[in-house]
């Protein structure tokens, strides 16, 4: 070999190691970012007659099958991370079995005061325990009903700021597509940009499941698990109508709430859109939210409907509300839905608004005050609430049930809905982790990187060395 080819051989290898210490630092300073792929440096020795190395570009490294799984693993653990939390933050608000401060709890004090009230029916002071009981039972399961119509409408907020961004992020995969195919063509890098765009496309696979499908020139299309068409060449327009308050009344088959449309067209968001967040915050709003209300307004039926029999207090005309009332109104089965927002005690107990505390006693129609030591009544309230009947309506099976049991029944359905939806959110979690980890086990190893750049550091030094030595002989030949 030539002095000159020697030197050119070292040249070509400074360059190599110089281009490979870079990519080790920026592997280094990327390892822990999740869209970032491994870069390597391919090279190849030069041509016929000539030595050296020469640098034919820079590998990116990702495993594409392990990602499609691992946004896939993703958008299940979203979707049941929403629905735990509208599950538990409901039973933090209606309470388990036993729990003083629960649905059941109340229903326990309310109990308990009548017992008291009957054993001393002339004392003013357990007549006005029996009406605070009731109030707060009532107030409870209103309290319950906003709480749940609260979430309900968290969730239609959540769902219009999901499509906002889903648009925004298909416009921006659609525009990364152009940039890059545009690179390739002219024989530029467009490694910045593919990470780009596979940081947008997790996050987008965090909403909604989606496969992603390569296409010329290094551009891709998004449909989702459901086989809707996100992105090909061009990206869709996901539309919503957000509503500002959500009630009882409005769901969706009532079209009184908004689905999803793909470029104007309606989809069944359930099999098109369905899977990650985004159907996770619809399953709030038009299935888990619905359900709620309706256990709600079921157990404020029962309630209302106990102290209704005509022949428990022969005081009232026909036709006027019990004990419980709806908006102090008699119920009609035919109003149920938002029952228990509208659950309110009788006014002619409560003092707040001109009623009397002894007409507990002596009947909600009563005028005058009957014999103060007469418990019948107070007796016979209680056995309306010992009473086993069958529900009107709600979801607690075909058998008859006490007052108690039926509140029990509620916290217990809840908890069992509860616990299977923490299983799989669980389980998900668990295939999350697991994927993650294996994607992470193939991206950059710093061990290996470190050790890289010790063979890279003799490799400059070597290469180096090879240019002093050529330069000594240059110089020996030159003074001859």
């Amino acid at each position: 070999m030539s002095i000159t080819g020697a030197m050119n051989a070292a040249i070509s290898g400074l360059r190599a190691a110089a281009r490979g210490t870079e990519i080790v630092s920026t592997n280094i300073s990327n390892a822990l970012t999740p869209s970032y792929g491994k870069r390597s440096l391919e090279l190849s020795t030069l041509g016929y007659g000539a030595s050296g190395v020469n640098i034919d570009g820079i590998n990116r490294q990702m495993n594409d099958s392990i990602v499609s799984d691992r946004r896939i693993a993703n958008a299940a653990q979203q979707n049941s991370q929403v629905i735990v939390d509208f599950l538990r933050d409901f039973e933090s608000v209606t309470g388990i079995a036993g729990d003083a401060d629960g649905l059941s709890g109340h229903l326990g004090a309310f109990e308990e005061s009548l017992i008291a009230a009957a054993s001393r029916p002339d004392a003013v002071e357990r007549l006005a325990q029996v009406v605070t009981d009731a109030q707060q039972l009532a107030s409870s399961l209103s309290q319950a009903s906003a709480q749940v119509q609260g979430m309900r409408s968290n969730a239609d907020t959540q769902i219009a700021l999901e499509v906002s961004y889903l648009n925004m992020a298909l416009e921006q995969v659609e525009q990364l597509n152009i940039q890059i195919a545009t690179a390739q063509a002219k024989g530029g890098s467009s490694l910045a940009s593919l990470d780009q765009r596979q940081a947008i496309l997790d996050e987008i696979g965090s909403i909604v499941p989606i496969n992603v499908v390569p296409r010329d020139n290094g551009a891709v299309a998004i449909y989702t698990e459901g086989g809707a068409s996100l992105l090909d060449i061009s990206a869709v327009t996901i539309g919503f109508e957000k509503q500002n308050t959500v009630t009882a009344y409005q769901t969706l088959e009532a079209n009184t709430l908004s689905g999803l449309t793909l470029n104007g067209q309606d989809v069944l968001r359930s099999t098109a859109l369905g899977g990650g967040s985004l159907g996770g915050y619809f399953e709030v709003r038009d299935v888990y939210g619905v359900q709620a209300q309706a256990q709600l307004d079921a157990l404020s039926r029962d309630l209302i409907e106990r102290f209704s029999d005509p022949a428990l207090d022969t005081t009232r005309a026909a036709g006027d509300p019990g004990l419980f009332t709806d908006a102090n109104a008699s119920f009609d089965p035919i109003n149920e839905v938002g029952l228990s927002s509208r659950l309110t005690l009788n006014s002619a107990v409560d003092t707040a608004t001109g009623g009397d505390v002894w007409k507990l006693r002596d009947g909600l129609g009563a005028t005058t005050p009957g014999a103060v030591g007469d418990a019948t009544l107070l007796n016979d309230l209680r056995g309306a609430l010992e009473e086993s009947r069958m529900p009107a309506s709600g979801s607690f099976g075909t058998g008859t049930l006490a007052a108690a049991d039926l509140f029990s029944s509620f916290s217990g359905l809840l908890a069992v809905s509860r616990s299977g939806a923490e299983q799989n959110l669980s389980f998900s979690s668990a295939r999350l982790a697991e994927l993650t980890q294996l994607q992470l086990s193939e991206g950059v190893d710093t061990d290996q990187e470190l050790q890289n750049l010790l063979i890279l550091e003799q490799s400059y030094a070597a290469n180096a060395r090879v240019i002093q030595a050529a330069d000594a002989m240059l110089e020996t030949v030159t003074r001859l």
